[in-house]
């Protein structure tokens, strides 16, 4: 396991699953406290490694044996987003593209694409990925593609 320090300088003491800030000066037992978590990229994937990262405690251990969920912004007006987890493991397995939200306008979708591409920036640093917005029946598809 990576030096608790190390993870929290490259994730920017912030919580991987929540997304919220963690304080470096609590104790790792305190749930607001940092810890390190193991999260499996590219599950089934030969070779696949691990990827250490920085979680709240209480996050850490709420996801216990549930697959973790990474919500999307409540201020984003997102119509049946897809669960980002599962859309970056298949992604990073299989490549392609996949719809992964629908938005009623331009600009909300634009807004839901530069979110996704930042958080996705700190959550899989390591994948290439890109949005496009395409109209079609009366609102916009974000689509998530690998590069």
């Amino acid at each position: 396991m990576s030096d608790l320090n190390t993870i929290g300088e490259r994730d920017s003491w912030r919580c991987w699953l929540c997304d919220e800030a963690v304080n470096p000066e609590l104790s790792v037992n305190a749930d607001r406290g940092p810890s390190v978590d193991g999260f499996a990229a590219a599950k089934g994937k030969k070779g696949a490694v691990g990827i250490e990262r920085l979680a709240h405690r209480s996050c850490n251990t709420k996801k216990g044996k549930i697959a973790p969920v990474v919500p999307w912004a409540s201020d984003l007006l997102v119509i049946d987003p897809s669960p980002i987890i599962a859309t970056v493991d298949r992604l990073s397995r299989k490549g392609g593209r996949e719809v992964i939200a629908r938005c009623p306008s331009q600009s909300d979708t634009q807004a839901a694409s530069e979110w996704l591409l930042d958080r996705l920036s700190r959550l899989v640093p390591d994948l290439p990925v890109a949005t496009s917005i395409e109209e079609g029946g009366g609102q916009y598809l974000l689509i998530l593609r690998t590069d």
